[in-house]
């Protein structure tokens, strides 16, 4: 469980709740009851992209070896352990949220998004269907929808639980629902461009497994070019979200930069 969760990795997903509760708070500062409210989501979604990853490198699944720059769990620990190690850390992951020192009501709010983002509606479903569909040619919509769900649910889910952990209320939710949603998509399109233009050291994974593996992404479906530029518009309408925020949206900017704008 620690070598699936405490390795390298850029951990976006938990700088999101922190960046979303920071503008959420009265001029962008915390006090200590807040901060551990955003630490203890931030670890919970950390758990359960931990845990996807594991599952997502299983020999029935993606079949690879490296993950963040180092063999990946079952490699190191076998495939029996990976998976326990895996199961271990999803119910963790909600023990992590049950302790925020928040209203119950919020904590239940931050349980059903979480476990929303995570299962059939969010990461699992999109999981299914792009499993579902290797070597299928799918309209662009269809791949979106794909994303949306395997990838955006959680960042979007992560924004959201920064949100709820500060209390904000229904405005500030909307910037930054429109925000998470836009970048949510882009870190797939991000995701794939680099999947064929980068190379395995830098992206810390085997690089050019969706096309081996004959899967559908946005480059094999609308090219480089265009993926690239999808990318940009969907930046700039993060940006453009947050302006209602003013400066103490500012970490949420330097992420959607940094998601956006990694080496392609």
């Amino acid at each position: 469980m620690r070598y699936a969760v405490l390795g390298p990795g850029k951990r976006v997903r938990a700088a999101l709740v922190y960046a979303a509760g920071l503008a959420c708070a009265p001029h962008g500062r915390l006090d200590a009851t807040q901060l551990k409210s955003l630490s203890l989501a931030a670890s919970a979604v950390e758990l359960i992209h931990a845990y996807s990853l594991v599952h997502d490198d299983l020999p029935c699944m993606d079949d690879d070896d490296m993950r963040r720059g180092r063999p990946t769990c079952h490699i190191q620990y076998g495939e029996a352990m990976a998976l326990l190690a895996a199961d271990a850390l999803q119910p963790l992951a909600f023990q992590q949220l049950a302790q925020m020192p928040i209203s119950p009501a919020l904590i239940v709010q931050s349980i059903h998004v979480l476990s929303k983002a995570a299962g059939s509606l969010g990461m699992v479903g999109g999981q299914v269907i792009d499993v579902a569909n290797v070597g299928n040619l799918l309209e662009l919509s269809q791949l979106q929808q794909m994303h949306r769900m395997k990838t955006g649910a959680m960042i979007e889910g992560s924004v959201v639980l920064g949100a709820i952990a500060l209390g904000a209320n229904s405005e500030v939710r909307q910037s930054l629902d429109t925000y998470a949603a836009a970048i949510g998509l882009a870190f797939q399109v991000v995701d794939d461009i680099l999947d064929v233009t980068a190379d395995s050291q830098a992206l810390g994974k085997t690089a050019g497994k969706d096309a081996q593996a004959n899967k559908p992404t946005y480059v094999s479906i609308m090219g480089l070019d265009a993926s690239r530029k999808f990318a940009e518009d969907l930046y700039q309408k993060a940006v453009d979200a947050l302006l209602p925020l003013g400066q103490s949206a500012q970490r949420l900017r330097e992420l959607a930069d940094f998601i956006i704008r990694r080496h392609y």
